[in-house]
């Protein structure tokens, strides 16, 4: 498990109930010291028992919907920032499916991470969510053994305890006590990765970005998601992640290291060891709170897999898209070259994006229902847990608006769910590209604008 950090939300809100006992004791003391002594002593009446009613609170079907000129209004001073730059968006009733108000919602934008929201989609509507990636070894020859890549990013070299990345990852350590226990002799360890096919990096990716954390090669086994400091959240990703992994056995096998090969095709041998990735909603859980890049990568190609297609860059952007297309999703306009949206060459609408989101909120496709609570929530978790916290009207939507967050160079985008003033659940996609310095911030002013008003007028 990563280790974890209070945030600065953590200590506002300590220190709001600090403030209050203080002020609370305070008074206290000044209304004994000032009461008038009794002239006969008298057992105090009890005070009545508190009641607690916890419980979700369900929105109304009955609350009032936006009106598409009162909406209109309502947003038109955080659409005039400049910041914005090129705008698009789109905005529709969760119980209907009625568009509310749009913006260029048919111009196809770059995405960044919103495109997570589809790979995401994509896993729901095809694969089991209990689903584990399975990491297995192979004994091929004599002294031989072969680690077999499964797709599992979340696989660890890190002794039994001590910290992994992932949540209750696959570790090395137990691949190697099985085969010590199967009693083949080691010399040798090899790579299989024939289950991923293509380049190991999308179009439009930048290999700074393996340095600057962001992204590893795609590649069917790796350690802790390709991070060489497991646990740290300023890690760099390797450029060898599969050689990494082979090399992390070899060490536990007491094998040369350096003695380690990736095969140019498949093994086939007597499986001696295996391990399983957390399940499916665990690894999405990851994917969309974190905007894991290697984690969507590895879904998209699990979603590939599911629909009999090729586990690359291409096989699982077209499994992604057609089975949004399955669920009656428009995917019109859109050309993906990843499924993390990482490439500066994707491109996505809003018609597209609120599509999947709307999909999820409302009854059309249950499948769907989980990517709402997969959503980041406004200054509570994920990417957006440091976000709405410096305005008024950002504070407003606190816990109000769940979204996934989208960020490049001058490009910023969120897509999500917010009940608005009047109980009325709406969801949103907005895409902001050739923005200016503040442009996430223009646009977390423009999604709050939908908490803040009932827009009825």
């Amino acid at each position: 498990m990563r280790p974890t950090r209070w945030r600065r939300s953590t200590y506002a809100v300590v220190g709001v109930v600090v403030v209050l006992v203080i002020a609370a004791v305070v008074t206290a003391a000044a209304l004994l010291a000032n009461r008038p002594t009794p002239q006969k002593v008298a057992v105090e009446p009890a005070p009545a028992p508190a009641t607690a009613r916890p419980g979700v609170v369900p929105v109304s079907d009955t609350a009032d919907e936006p009106t598409p000129a009162g909406l209109a209004a309502a947003l038109a001073p955080a659409l005039a920032d400049p910041n914005l730059g090129k705008f698009t968006g789109r905005v529709t009733d969760a119980f209907s499916g009625q568009e509310l108000w749009a913006q260029g919602a048919h111009v196809p934008m770059q995405p960044a991470s919103v495109n997570k929201v589809l790979t995401t989609a994509a896993a729901l509507l095809t694969l089991d969510r209990d689903a584990r990636l399975t990491t297995r070894v192979l004994s091929t020859s004599p002294g031989v053994v072969v680690l077999v890549g499964g797709g599992d990013p979340t696989l660890s070299a890190a002794p039994r305890g001590q910290d992994t990345w992932y949540r209750d990852a696959a570790r090395i350590v137990d691949l190697a006590d099985q085969v010590r226990r199967s009693g083949v002799a080691v010399r040798t360890v090899q790579v299989d990765v024939s289950a991923y096919s293509g380049p190991t990096m999308a179009p439009g990716w930048d290999p700074l970005d393996i340095d600057g954390g962001d992204i590893a090669p795609m590649e069917s086994v790796m350690l802790d998601g390709g991070r060489t400091q497991p646990v740290s959240v300023d890690s760099a990703r390797s450029r060898t992640p599969a050689l990494d992994a082979g090399r992390a056995l070899a060490v536990a096998l007491h094998v040369d290291p350096a003695t380690v090969t990736v095969l140019p095709s498949a093994a086939t041998g007597k499986e001696i060891a295996s391990v399983q990735s957390p399940p499916l909603m665990e690894r999405l859980r990851d994917l969309m709170n974190a905007s894991d890049n290697v984690m969507a990568e590895s879904t998209g190609r699990q979603v590939a897999a599911a629909l009999h297609r090729p586990q690359s860059f291409d096989g699982a952007v077209g499994a992604v898209l057609n089975a949004l297309e399955r669920a009656d999703i428009d995917t019109g306009g859109v050309h993906l070259v990843d499924s993390s949206g990482l490439s500066v060459d994707d491109r996505l609408t809003a018609l597209t994006l609120d599509g999947v989101v709307n999909a999820a909120a409302g009854d059309t496709e249950p499948k769907l229902r989980p990517l709402v609570d997969l959503l980041p929530i406004a200054g509570g978790s994920g990417t957006l847990s440091n976000r709405y916290l410096d305005t008024a009207a950002g504070r407003a939507a606190l816990g109000f608006l769940r979204a996934k967050t989208g960020s490049l160079t001058a490009t910023n985008s969120l897509a999500g769910v917010v009940t608005d003033a009047s109980g009325r659940v709406l969801t949103f996609a907005l895409l902001s590209n050739e923005a200016g310095p503040s442009g996430r911030t223009a646009l977390d002013a423009v999604a709050a604008t939908l908490r803040s008003c009932g827009c009825r007028t």
